[in-house]
């Protein structure tokens, strides 16, 4: 991981937000990202020993399969916003808020804040996760004032 890190510096600016927001292991049934550790879930990476899984692994994860993807070429912060939510929220809705958010970031965030609650609208079982998700877009906006717009 670290030669990664030294390798791609916007890649290694963003990391430490997302293993803060992820967390470790997790398998709880509500969910809708099942079993996960450190974000990566065995929905989306089913021949993952998710419960095993290192930093390290998990972060060749992102940076293959989602920073790359989606992230790649974009400035700080919208790096970080895009990257996030195709962890968060996969790289297809990455994609699309990307689209409507043009280059901005803070625009970028209030649209997956919607998205987020819409979702919770639509399925009232996810209630239980806004907290967390609301609490996601805030920290990001947080991050980003550390770390300089």
């Amino acid at each position: 991981m670290k030669d990664l890190m030294n390798n791609d510096k916007e890649f290694a600016r963003c990391m430490p937000f997302i293993f803060e927001s992820e967390g470790g292991y997790v398998n709880d049934p509500k969910d809708p990202g099942g079993e996960t550790n450190y974000g990566i879930s065995k929905k989306a990476w089913p021949n993952v020993d998710i419960k095993n899984l290192t930093k390290e692994q998990a972060a060749l994860i992102y940076y293959k399969h989602y920073w790359l993807s989606v992230a790649d070429n974009l400035e700080w912060p919208l790096n970080l916003c895009v990257f996030d939510c195709a962890v968060n929220q996969g790289t297809k809705k990455a994609r699309q808020f990307l689209k409507e958010a043009g280059d901005d970031w803070k625009k970028y965030l209030e649209i997956r804040r919607i998205a987020y609650l819409t979702l919770i609208q639509a399925r009232p079982v996810l209630d239980k996760f806004r907290k967390g998700w609301l609490n996601r877009i805030n920290n990001i906006k947080k991050y980003v004032e550390e770390k300089g717009a």
